[in-house]
């Protein structure tokens, strides 16, 4: 990095057009002299999975299915859903053995409900009012109480993704209302955000922002691509950058770029006429469940190298779906597989769906690997957060319940761990921890009764 004397260039700066702004990844140009690194800023991504896990049954925990044998540094991911994260793995920080109770029934009225209370529980650890009603209660969601300290720092404080559908209205099951169900992201104990689940939908709120959407309709029906707004925009910023600060800059419009002709396939192919395998979807919404998410996480990162939020709640389904996922070679439906009878050969089936879905954040972690920010790279500046909010689908528990962490969340976390929790510790411990290591100074969190230490390597054991 070479050392900038003049006036850095301001980190907001965009590049603007008709009906389009793009706003622009970290530049050297953007460094001030001297430059503080006490300057970097989290970036916090909160996914959620339902049903559980194979390796919170009996059968599973004794095989490994979820978790390693081995705490400490020296585990074996091998037998886990976890093995795909082995090339990461000092990037990951496993917290095993933690129990959700604020998302169990309280009272004999809520008991079966748990699929209809449990994705508000996962990201408050607190346990919702059961109300079929407007007389919504639950809490305030993590990635909301970090959004409202560090989050009004960028254009858009927040966003909420999610892959399947969650647009239902009114009451759900066993008394819930749907919007239990719909979100994982509350921004008031009252008031949960909206997901959005249309790849179109989201470029469109990153790169048309300002833009009515008749413009941005318009743009589409003359297929032409957002940076054709720009280029004179474009052109004047190049003339004042240095040569590494041009080549990064354009491998970032290429990035934009594919991620729109990604979109644009997929759009056009949704209005070929063509039996989709999810007739209702919108039409951005690809029928592949692993290029959805990966599209999905391809904006979370350019969002992220521009700075546009640093804060992402991110449901990757909904909890009674019966999706097949064909990759897995498994041909049952997830809810169905959920529910395996305790039998070996069915809870196997579901481990394979566990270890798919993890599968896929490591494409999101390479990415943000690749990607500089200011003198270290997004991964090392993001806290990525995975787990459910349910054990055992098969009986609707809520204990051993599936947690990770990845990235190294700005040195908060060291990674190469595998912490066990003693029985009958609250996830909410891990939680707390993690809040408290990117910044946010909380006497408590849902459910908590401790401060899990996330870096502490416990005696090295094997289960």
């Amino acid at each position: 990095m070479h050392l900038i004397t003049h006036q850095p260039l301001h980190r907001r700066t965009v590049l603007r057009g008709l009906g389009a702004t793009v706003a622009l990844p970290f530049l050297d140009a953007m460094m001030p002299a001297r430059a503080s690194a006490q300057t970097r800023k989290v970036r916090l991504v909160a996914m959620e999975m339902v049903h559980g896990s194979a390796g919170s049954t009996a059968f599973g925990a004794t095989r490994n299915l979820w978790a390693p044998a081995a705490t400490g540094s020296a585990f074996d991911l091998s037998p886990t859903a976890m093995a795909p994260l082995e090339p990461w793995r000092d990037y990951l920080t496993i917290v095993s053995n933690t129990d959700v109770r604020m998302a169990e029934a309280f009272s004999p009225p809520e008991i079966g409900g748990d699929h209809f209370r449990s994705a508000s529980v996962f990201l408050t650890q607190s346990h919702p009012k059961q109300t079929q009603g407007s007389d919504l209660k639950v809490s305030t969601s993590l990635d909301q109480l970090y959004a409202q300290k560090f989050g009004q720092e960028t254009p858009m404080p927040s966003m909420q993704l999610c892959v399947e559908n969650v647009d239902q209205a009114g009451g759900c099951f066993y008394g819930y209302s749907c919007a239990y169900t719909d979100s994982i992201s509350w921004k008031t104990e009252e008031e949960p955000l909206p997901m959005i689940r249309d790849p179109r939908a989201v470029f469109d709120q990153l790169f048309g922002i300002g833009a009515t959407p008749e413009a941005r309709a318009s743009r589409r029906r003359r297929d032409r691509s957002i940076l054709d707004w720009v280029t004179e925009s474009s052109k004047q910023l190049k003339a004042q950058l240095g040569a590494a600060d041009q080549i990064r800059l354009a491998d970032y419009l290429e990035d934009v770029r594919e991620i729109e002709r990604r979109i644009q396939k997929v759009e056009a192919q949704n209005t070929s006429g063509e039996a989709r395998a999810i007739p209702g979807a919108p039409i951005g919404v690809p029928d592949s469940y692993d290029e959805h998410v990966k599209l999905m996480f391809d904006m979370q990162v350019v969002a992220f190298a521009s700075d546009v939020t640093r804060v992402v709640a991110f449901k990757l389904s909904r909890d009674v779906s019966n999706r097949v996922y064909p990759e897995t070679g498994v041909n049952t439906g997830f809810h169905i597989a959920s529910h395996h009878g305790e039998r070996e050969d069915r809870i196997i089936d579901l481990a394979k769906i566990n270890r798919y879905h993890v599968g896929l954040v490591p494409y999101f972690m390479k990415k943000l690997k690749e990607t500089p920010d200011g003198d270290r790279n997004l991964l090392e500046n993001s806290l990525l957060i995975y787990g459910s909010p349910m054990g055992n689908s098969n009986v609707h528990n809520h204990k051993r319940c599936p947690l990770f962490l990845a990235g190294h969340a700005a040195g908060a976390l060291k990674g190469n761990l595998h912490i066990k929790a003693a029985d009958g510790t609250p996830m909410a411990n891990a939680m707390l921890g993690a809040l408290r290591g990117i910044g946010l100074d909380l006497p408590s969190f849902g459910d908590s009764n401790a401060v899990m230490d996330l870096n502490k390597a416990p005696e090295a054991t094997v289960a």
